[in-house]
This record gives structure tokens, C-alpha cells and sequence, in this order.
């Protein structure tokens, strides 16, 4: 080949245009184009608006409702208020504290109330509770009827319950005392209004609603329990209470955790059962009614009710702040 005819088609190769260079031979499929260059907005302003509003409404409510009237609950503990006017506010620094704690006869035995609900819901309906999950647990004929006539006061408005064992402890059509003859003239037993009797009676219409919540927390806490274990135990010639006393019940001891808390926010935040029978009078007494009475009530001692808001406050603080960095300890760990 000619040397010149070479140098001329290496020439013409080398001297074709960008343009040209990057068309693909007759035949070849272009290549695709990328649809959008640059960062694409996966949001329209539409979706974000939405988004926004999802998000923020709640929180505003949240904040507003909750840690607003927390904070000025807190600030006007150390006022007094009637309500009429934010010029009537004054301050007096811890002089409803001081008259809480030693000019109030109410207020020892409210405190006493709370903490006498605490120990009978401990005691009697969570024990309870945890025997019927039990039970339930060993996947018994019509487990799941039981369950829901079980956990159905849970679900019931405390408003409902205490309109409903009011209608029990009616003196004189009540189901109590038409059983056992104490409904007719001179034999009358008043469970609401005997201060010896109210409060106990108040009590087990608490505790027929809180062993049917221990009863879900327990069962929740049996599906989780590794089957292997009761395998074990019964090849080692264990019963059934030496396996629920040494194996099952150890395995139980976050559930048993979050019983004790919830059982002594139960008993802090009493309030609707003791409101419907008898508005807190008559030895029913309540930390929860106290409150009630001096902000909403006709002393309208708004000052006076939020110092006693607060001691209610600390009081719950001081359970659920070691339980809440013992469960974050605990998630550190693992």
C-alpha cells in the first residue's frame, strides 16, 4: 500500500470532530439519557406541606398541653391566683408548701389513701392478674373468651366502672346488699357514704380493672418465655410450681419491672372511680381530688391546687426517673 494513502486515512481518523467521534455506528442503539442531572427532589412542596403539618400540629398540641401547663403549674405553686386576671397573681414564694404540709388535715390523709391504693393494688388484683395469665398461657379451651371478659374493664371508660358499681353498692337495690338481706329498713349498709367502708369498697372496683391489665402485661411477658427452658426443667423432674418458681418467674423479671411502675402511676393518678362515688368526701380522699377541689372547685385556690400538683408531680418523678435510666442502661448494653 501506498505510503501516502496511509498517512492520509490516519489522518482523516484523527481529524473527525467531537460531534462526529461520539455518533455510534449505523445499526448501534443510542445510548439513555439520564433522566434528571443533579440531586432530585424526592418531596414535592405539596408532600412536605403535608408532612409538616403531620408532624408539627401534634407537637404543638404536645408541647402546649403538656409541657406549657406542667411549667406553669410548677410557677404558680409559689402564687396565689383566684383565676380572675392575670393582675391577680402574687407572689408568696413557699407559703402554700408550708400550709400544705402543716394548716391542711386533708392533705396526710390523701397521701395515706394513694399510698394504701398502691399497696392493695399490689397485693391482691396483680397477683391475680398474673395467675389468670397464667392459666391462660397453658392455651386452654376458649382462651381468647376469657381474655377479652377479663381485659374488657380495661377498656371500659372509669367513668362507666364507677357508674356501674354504684349501681352494686346502691343500698337499696344494689346487688351486694340485696344478697345478703342488707336492704331493708334499719339494716341498711351504706358502702359509699360509711367513711369505714368507702374507700375499700372503691378499692375492689379498682382492683376488678387492674387484674384484667396485670393479666395482658403477664401474658405478654409468658409468649416471650424460651419454651426450652420448661423442656429442661420437667426432663429434671420439676412440677409445675417448681418451674414457675424457678425458671418461669426469674425470665419475668422486665414485665415485673413495668408492673410495679404502672401499678404505682395507678395509684398516683386515682381520680375517676373516686370522683363518680362520692367526689372525694368521706374518708376517700385523694391527692388527685385535692387538686380538683382548690383549682376547678368553688375556692378556686388555683395557686394552692398547683403547689399540691407539684408534690403529686414529685412524687411520680421520683418512681419513674430510676426506671427510665435503668431501661436506657440497659439498651447501652445490649
Amino acid at each position: 500500500m501506498n505510503t501516502d494513502t496511509m498517512s492520509s486515512r490516519t489522518t482523516a481518523k484523527t481529524s473527525k470532530t467531537p460531534e462526529a467521534a461520539a455518533v455510534p455506528p449505523t445499526g448501534t442503539p443510542f445510548p439513555e439519557k439520564r433522566a434528571v442531572q443533579g440531586h432530585r427532589r424526592l418531596l414535592t412542596r405539596r408532600d412536605r406541606l403535608t408532612l409538616g403539618l403531620m408532624a408539627g400540629v401534634p407537637t404543638i398540641l404536645h408541647v402546649a398541653l403538656v409541657w406549657v401547663t406542667a411549667l406553669a403549674s410548677i410557677a404558680l405553686a409559689f402564687t396565689t391566683w383566684d383565676g380572675i386576671g392575670f393582675d391577680s397573681i402574687k407572689w408568696v414564694g413557699l407559703d402554700n408548701f408550708k400550709q400544705l404540709f402543716t394548716d391542711n388535715p386533708q392533705f396526710w390523709p390523701a397521701v395515706e389513701h394513694n399510698v394504701v391504693w398502691f399497696v392493695v393494688l399490689i397485693l391482691i388484683p396483680t397477683p391475680f392478674g398474673l395467675f389468670l395469665a397464667v392459666q391462660l398461657d397453658k392455651k386452654i379451651r376458649f382462651s381468647r373468651v376469657y381474655q377479652t371478659a377479663f381485659f374488657l374493664p380495661v377498656v371500659v371508660s372509669l367513668a362507666v366502672t364507677g357508674f356501674v358499681w354504684q349501681l352494686v353498692y346502691n343500698p337499696d337495690t344494689g346487688l351486694i346488699n340485696s344478697l345478703i338481706g342488707a336492704n331493708e329498713p334499719g339494716h341498711y349498709i351504706d358502702w359509699i357514704g360509711d367513711p369505714d367502708l368507702n374507700l375499700w369498697a372503691v378499692l375492689i372496683a379498682a382492683s376488678w380493672r387492674h387484674a384484667g391489665y396485670m393479666m395482658i402485661l403477664y401474658l405478654a411477658g409468658l409468649k416471650g418465655v424460651d419454651p426450652s427452658l420448661r423442656e429442661a426443667s420437667s426432663l429434671d423432674g420439676a412440677n409445675e410450681w417448681q418451674t414457675f418458681k424457678s425458671v418461669v418467674f426469674p425470665t419475668l423479671r422486665p414485665t415485673n419491672t413495668v408492673v410495679l411502675v404502672v401499678t404505682i402511676i395507678e395509684a398516683l393518678r386515682a381520680f375517676d372511680l373516686v370522683f363518680v362515688f362520692n367526689k372525694g368526701a368521706q374518708g376517700t380522699e385523694l391527692l388527685s381530688i385535692l387538686i380538683t377541689n382548690n383549682i376547678i372547685g368553688e375556692s378556686s385556690r388555683i395557686g394552692y391546687g398547683s403547689a399540691i400538683a407539684v408534690v403529686l408531680l414529685v412524687i411520680s418523678l421520683v418512681v419513674i426517673i430510676p426506671y427510665l435510666i435503668a431501661t436506657f442502661r440497659k439498651e447501652r448494653r445490649a
